[in-house]
């Protein structure tokens, strides 16, 4: 992209919040770097200071693949005190005018840094650089920023070794020579992002949560302009929050300069939302800091504010300069501008009547998408889809102030680390969105193929979109319901944060069932049909159990009893002989472990052998699963889709928890997601030895050398 480019559990969404009590949850894993609380910036500091030595990020080195790791280059890099007599962390306090793009096209971290200035609350831009940052007192070449990630706030520490061309700061800089903190800032940022490159091209609403835990509502404003927006604005604006504005650019016009002086393609902030007599203005920034801004009515010059009394001026900061700072009327804004993002420090800001404060419940949930397991895409692949992970949300009460007795929802889905990835190439931002179902059973397990056949949804979010985080506004009945999250294509590979925010309380947990044997289930009726077919004793599985007595008797030798060896041979004659009546059946033969571990499931004295009565209680057991496999593998292929594991496991009588779930296709699937007839064997011998041993031991405690044995003998 070019310089200017746009793109459960309880915790705190206020500002106050010092530190999150969510947990990463399955498949949250945080990133390495900004793992430090502030006891590592106090203790870094300690350290520098008794051995005499400034500080040097090891986690973030003064080299080139810091900046660029496509093309590594070596830039010289200084600290503040290297570059002027009098470094500063801010001189005259913080201002929006501080902040100056360098060479990174990072315009749209440049604009939420400018919101962040701009907004009425100082705390807002002390939250995320700590006013104990100092060049004086007990300097020691570290600094440190607090920043929002993925439903934790993290302390950045980084040292102030900044890149440097010809004796000047490359990147993101103040006016003043002396302050560094915007600089540090994007460093810090570059850190939290893998390298300065990772920031080319972006939203400014992704800087804007990870300023303040907040969450982004987006107007466009070619859908058409709400009749309340500019109260909205003003609201947001008294209430500090974060707002941004862009121009969409055609294909070759990024970056295009208008005539009417504003440029496509670039981010904007917004830094003021006013009304004068007669008039609403809105107040917009370019971060490029110089002569590009609106010639329209309201420009700096502009006839209009001659009617604009010289105190209500002064009041509002007019200023001449080519300072990229420009008012516009709200008319004007909504007409040239396209779309406008609004983060809301708090939830309550979301209330329909923003003059009206109410407090919001939040709950967060992590989760991922994992090829061959639960990355299943939207809809459009319905045989796929239900295997996406499933959170149930409980809308418990209306809101207070609904008339048609609905409740809110507001939900946030966010793809996780992905600027991270880009130096892998493998860091674009997936298309993604969620669903909502009204859900039928309070207490079901992870819907299935048929629920999703038969229901169509309630709720979906606003777009399919390629954003970080994607939001949508949901009014919903009370009662149960069923959010979705997925990519747009299947077997796309990410972690994920949802967030729902609503008035009343609404718990949210992810849809999931423990692991263990199915009793008397009657809720799943399709499982239960299946269970019951496959059960049941055929003649041809008579016949077929008089020749494989004859077979055991033949090979089981004076002792009556088989080892893993003999039980291959035994069933390599009985199974091979009928996949042949399957002509695009190949299967060679069980594994030796296979072997084994059936050998396992039945063996309680850990003889390593069967008598006859223990091999008849296998044979049983094989004879079902061998249907149950062949009723999945309709085209007689020799192996059944990881997809489909879940459904053949119910069908045979067990259940498993979506970790369980991911970890057996994992370990008995191949590459493309292929279950093969032995391993299928093996996998729910395995299954059913472990949980009949955990059921014969006391409350399900195994000492550690029982554990040990199981799990290697099984």
């Amino acid at each position: 992209m070019g310089r200017g480019q746009g793109e459960s559990n309880r915790y705190s969404a206020g500002l106050g919040a010092s530190k999150s009590v969510t947990s990463a949850g399955k498949g949250g894993q945080m990133t390495k770097v900004a793992r430090a609380a502030r006891g590592k910036f106090e203790e870094i500091k300690k350290q520098c200071l008794a051995s005499g030595k400034l500080y040097e990020d090891p986690d973030f080195p003064a080299t080139g693949s810091s900046i660029y790791y496509s093309t590594p280059t070596n830039f010289e890099w200084k600290r503040p005190k290297e570059l002027c007599d009098n470094p500063q962390m801010f001189v005259g306090g913080a201002s929006r005018f501080d902040v100056k793009q360098g060479d990174l096209g990072n315009c749209w971290f440049l604009a939420a840094v400018a919101s962040l200035c701009a907004s009425k609350n100082d705390k807002l831009l002390h939250q995320v650089v700590p006013l104990d940052n100092s060049f004086d007192k007990d300097y020691c070449g570290a600094v440190h920023f607090k920043l929002w990630q993925y439903g934790e706030w993290l302390d950045v520490v980084v040292d102030d070794r900044l890149p440097t061309n010809g004796g000047a700061l490359m990147f993101m800089h103040s006016a003043d020579p002396n302050e560094f903190w915007s600089a540090l800032l994007e460093k810090a940022y570059a850190k939290l992002n893998g390298s300065y490159e990772a920031l080319q091209g972006g939203s400014s609403a992704e800087a804007m949560e990870d300023f303040t835990g907040g969450i982004v509502e987006t107007y466009d404003f070619k859908k058409g302009v709400p009749q309340n927006l500019f109260t909205v604005m003003r609201k947001a604006y008294e209430r500090s929050s974060l707002m941004g504005c862009t121009i969409d650019a055609q294909p070759g016009q990024i970056e295009a300069v208008l005539g009417n002086g504003l440029v496509m393609g670039h981010a904007y902030s917004i830094t003021g939302v006013y009304e004068v007599p007669k008039a609403q203005l809105v107040r917009v920034r370019n971060p490029w800091g110089n002569q590009y801004e609106w010639k329209g009515a309201w420009a700096d010059d502009a006839p209009e504010w001659n009617s604009v009394p010289d105190k209500v001026k002064k009041e509002l900061g007019i200023s001449k300069d080519d300072d990229g700072e420009f008012f516009m009327s709200f008319q004007d804004f909504t007409s040239n501008f396209q779309k406008m993002e609004i983060c809301n420090l708090t939830p309550d800001s979301f209330a329909n009547d923003p003059a009206k404060k109410k407090k919001w419940e939040c709950s967060l949930e992590n989760g991922s998408w994992v090829t061959r397991v639960n990355a299943g895409g939207c809809r459009n692949f319905l045989d796929t889809f239900w295997t996406n992970p499933q959170y149930r949300v409980d809308v418990c009460d209306a809101d207070d102030d609904d008339n048609e007795d609905m409740g809110t929802l507001i939900i946030g889905l966010m793809q996780k680390e992905r600027r991270k990835k880009r130096a892998a190439g493998t860091g674009d931002l997936l298309t993604i969105g969620y669903m909502i179902y009204k859900l039928k059973d309070a207490n079901c397990g992870p819907l299935d193929l048929n629920f999703f056949k038969f229901n169509q949804a309630v709720g979906r979010s606003p777009a399919f979109s390629n954003m970080r985080e994607i939001c949508g506004r949901h009014r919903l009945a009370p009662g149960q319901y069923c959010v979705v999250p997925c990519t747009f294509k299947p077997n796309e590979d990410a972690e994920f944060l949802v967030r729902i925010f609503s008035e009343k309380p609404a718990p949210a947990t992810e849809i999931d069932e423990e692991t263990g044997c199915i009793e008397d289930d009657l809720t799943d009726i399709e499982a239960a049909k299946r269970r019951e077919k496959f059960s049941e004793v055929t003649e041809a599985d008579v016949e077929e159990e008089k020749n494989v007595r004859r077979i055991f008797k033949e090979t089981s030798g004076e002792d009556l009893e088989v080892d893993a060896y003999e039980l291959r041979e035994i069933l390599d004659a009985n199974f091979k002989k009928d996949m042949k009546l399957r002509p695009r059946f190949k299967f060679d033969g069980f594994s030796l472990e296979t072997c084994r571990s059936l050998v396992a499931m039945k063996d309680d004295d850990h003889s390593g052998k069967l008598g006859y009565e223990e091999f008849k209680e296998l044979w049983a057991d094989l004879r079902k699963w061998k249907k149950v496999f062949k009723q999945f593998d309709e085209d007689e292929s020799g192996f059944m889709n990881s997809i489909e594991l879940r459904n053949a496991l119910r069908s045979v009588n067990y259940k498993v928890a979506n970790g369980t779930f991911n970890c057996l296709v994992m370990r008995y699937s191949g590459p493309q997601g292929r279950i093969y007839f032995d391993d299928f064997m093996l996998c729910v011998a395995r299954l059913k030895t472990m949980l009949e041993s955990y059921k014969q031991m006391p409350q399900g405690k195994f000492t550690q050398d029982q554990f040990v044995q199981l799990t290697m003998y099984s």
